[in-house]
């Protein structure tokens, strides 16, 4: 996946976390007689990590600042009171710090850190997009997508090309149902990247959410002939076959994505919409 690289942040907590801003789970229309399952974008938290550069985006350089970042992985507590207790570490120890207080779970901190630090910092406009898209991020995890957006928009306003901007700024908008805007930000994503699993899935579901159901079928096929065993393509094209009144279909990819991701949002979501399957249609 092709997020901006907060250290150690899942992709998919940040997706999870952008759906739990939302109140309560969204239940599209279905088919008569089928229960509702339930959206993708409504997971819970998930834990699982994906894989991300060794080293997170740096702004400048200098041994303390490499120390610094280099412990945000293991020691953020550390990371977090070296950045506070170094004096004269101005734009570098405040990424630092921001970045911390994200990993201690405080995202609204570091991102409001990261905020002021992307808004007075004399970095370069690429530079100062990272932070954006940093608090970006981290106000999604925060629950507070409108501020994400707008994070979002400063991003792809200092570096336009960035896809990975747009796949931000896409799931702070699907948060808050601008499923319009969402669909247009993947779709410049994919412009840039046409093979862009993530971006795929995303857009299937923003589709959907417009009820576009074909094309996003169209997305979500497209990413599983890239990846198979992708379980958020999997779980996504079982909700758009609930959708199109294929129950054997939707039961059949919903169990795989169980299986292939049991311990996190995705395999939750499955498990649950495997269970409306068996309760039958509401009375």
């Amino acid at each position: 996946m092709h997020y901006s690289k907060l250290p150690c942040m899942s992709a998919r907590a940040v997706l999870a976390a952008a759906i739990l801003a939302v109140a309560s789970p969204v239940f599209g229309q279905t088919p008569a007689g089928a229960p509702p399952a339930a959206d993708m974008e409504n997971a819970p938290a998930a834990e699982e990590v994906i894989p991300v550069p060794p080293v997170p985006p740096r702004i400048t350089g200098g041994d303390q600042y490499d120390r610094c970042m280099d412990m945000l992985a293991d020691d953020p507590a550390g990371a977090d009171a070296l950045a506070t207790a170094w004096r004269g570490g101005g734009d570098a120890a405040t990424h630092c710090h921001a970045l911390a207080q994200i990993e201690l779970g405080n995202p609204a901190s570091g991102a409001a850190l990261l905020i002021t630090l992307a808004t007075t910092s004399h970095a370069e406009p690429s530079e100062r997009a990272e932070m954006f898209g940093q608090a970006a991020q981290a106000w999604t995890m925060a629950g507070d997508a409108p501020k994400a957006m707008d994070a979002a928009a400063h991003a792809i306003g200092l570096a336009p090309e960035n896809a990975d901007l747009r796949v931000i700024h896409a799931i702070a908008a699907l948060a808050v149902q601008q499923d319009q805007a969402a669909e247009e930000d993947l779709s410049d994503a994919l412009d840039a990247d046409p093979k862009r699993a993530d971006a795929l899935v995303l857009r299937a579901t923003a589709r959907r959410k417009l009820g576009r159901l074909a094309a996003a079928g169209a997305d979500v096929t497209a990413a599983l002939a890239q990846d198979p065993q992708n379980a958020d393509a999997l779980l996504e094209r079982g909700i758009i076959r609930e959708r199109m009144g294929d129950l054997v279909g939707a039961r059949a990819d919903w169990q795989k994505a169980q299986d292939l991701s049991p311990d996190s949002a995705t395999g939750d979501l499955a498990e649950q919409n495997l269970a409306l399957l068996d309760a039958g249609p509401r009375q």
